[in-house]
């Protein structure tokens, strides 16, 4: 499906982006990967180490629609990952949160609108939209009441996807993403996922910190999310739609903690409560029913959650230094 088909991949350099790209090139796709390389979005040259000469890199931001007007044309497909992810960075600078996750994505639909009407989207949304829980496992038709500016933001910049869709016949469709883990993401702060932050300092030696540790979550390994971009780019029956993405089923953080710890062979952590500013914003147990896209599109996740971590801890203990 992708064999020298030409991918543009916005947020690129990031977590799920690079991954992204080592699978399609490995698929004989042509990739064109956009990042800002802004310090605290997770960005990392380091992620398409090995694949550097067989992808094309270029630096730009996601907010600079003349660029985006360049890069955009002749492109067959264009996986849409650029974002602000830190719940805490969007509620102290709200104003910058808009206009990456919210603004910028109108802009980037209206110039492939313009100038490539063509092409299929995938937008990388978060289960952040659906805010505290009603009932558990989460749907997709559980209401959206986001608790946190990222959210509210995220939230208009997938329904921007599905009205362009809609209205202009702009294929495109948007996956809700739950914790999604594994090698080359960011570790050095909670800016992206709580378990970067775990692993780097079980690997440092020092104890993490579980917060409310009887919580339950759900985790998505980075190859099945992969796997579920380009499925639902490559299938027709996606756009319009939105798709939660799961595990292989919930865990509580404190099992999750001790799962790490004896993956890794050793570690400690120290159980706290939520510090007062976080707990404003926190949505409790979650855990995503991803039933419509398993139907929709034949996906499921296929790396369980011990490999999963195995897997991850490997790739730091080999590049730690890379990531700090």
């Amino acid at each position: 499906m992708f064999a020298g088909k030409k991918v543009l991949i916005t947020g690129g350099l990031g977590f799920i982006g690079s991954n992204m790209a080592r699978r399609l090139v490995e698929m004989g796709a042509d990739v064109l990967v956009v990042d800002s390389l802004i310090p605290e979005y997770g960005g990392n040259l380091f992620n398409v180490e090995g694949i550097r000469g067989a992808i094309q890199v270029n630096i730009s931001d996601v907010r600079d629609a003349h660029s985006f007007r360049y890069l955009v044309q002749g492109r067959d497909y264009l996986f849409n990952l650029a974002g602000q992810t830190s719940h805490m960075d969007s509620m102290l600078d709200p104003f910058t949160d808009l206009e990456i996750n919210c603004r910028s994505q109108l802009s980037i639909l209206e110039v492939c609108r313009e100038y490539n009407p063509s092409i299929r989207i995938v937008f990388a949304s978060t289960r952040q939209i659906y805010g505290k829980p009603d009932y558990l496992p989460v749907d997709e038709k559980h209401l959206l009441r986001p608790v946190d500016v990222n959210g509210v933001n995220k939230m208009a910049g997938e329904w921007f996807h599905i009205l362009y869709n809609n209205v202009y016949g702009l294929p495109a469709c948007a996956l809700r993403l739950g914790n999604t883990y594994g090698p080359r993401m960011r570790i050095k702060d909670a800016r992206q996922t709580f378990l970067g932050v775990w692993i780097r300092l079980l690997l440092e030696g020092r104890p993490f910190e579980v917060w409310e540790g009887s919580q339950l979550r759900d985790f998505t390994f980075v190859d099945d999310a992969v796997e579920a971009f380009l499925l639902a780019a490559s299938c027709g029956g996606a756009s319009g739609r939105a798709f939660n993405l799961g595990g292989d089923g919930p865990i509580s953080l404190k099992e999750l903690a001790e799962a790490l710890v004896e993956v890794a062979g050793g570690g400690e952590y120290i159980e706290r409560p939520f510090p007062a500013d976080r707990k404003r914003i926190d949505i409790g147990d979650y855990y995503a029913n991803d039933d419509c896209i398993r139907q929709a599109l034949g996906w499921r996740p296929r790396v369980g959650l011990r490999e999963g971590l195995s897997r991850t801890l490997e790739y730091y203990r080999e590049n730690l230094a890379r990531y700090l």
